[in-house]
């Protein structure tokens, strides 16, 4: 079975659905992965200004094979979805747009970025992947 190498973007402001992002993933069968997200217990704190964080999230995405954005309407706020967003692009990874579970709005940003949109569905997330990568 191929293992996918991920990088899911995410604000520890929202760490609920980053965990159920994960536990979906984690729980479907017949699919498995590696997280190149930036963990918790090793977060970006050393890097000094918006530079060497920029590089330290280039860094952190470089091995992965897809981008998933959770594109809920805080990430249309965020400068550092943005900077990912950019980063994907220049690596030309393929970036595949999560619509939260129940939301109304979500991000036109991160959703006119993606390659593909799908909802919170881990049977819609899983095809979106395998057909990206």
């Amino acid at each position: 079975m191929r293992n996918y190498n991920l990088f899911i973007s995410h604000s520890w402001k929202y760490t609920d659905s980053y965990n159920r992002l994960l536990n979906i993933l984690y729980n479907r069968g017949y699919f498995t992965f590696k997280n190149y997200s930036v963990p918790r217990i090793d977060p970006i704190i050393d890097a000094e200004g918006d530079i060497a964080l920029y590089s330290a999230i280039k860094n952190q995405m470089g091995p992965s094979s897809v981008v998933l954005i959770l594109a809920g309407v805080y990430a249309s706020y965020s400068k550092w979805i943005d900077a990912e967003i950019r980063i994907a692009q220049d690596y030309k990874k393929p970036i595949i747009a999560i619509e939260p579970w129940g939301s109304e709005r979500t991000s036109l940003v991160v959703k006119n970025a993606a390659d593909k949109i799908v909802k919170w569905n881990a049977n819609s997330i899983v095809a979106a992947i395998r057909d990206l990568t």
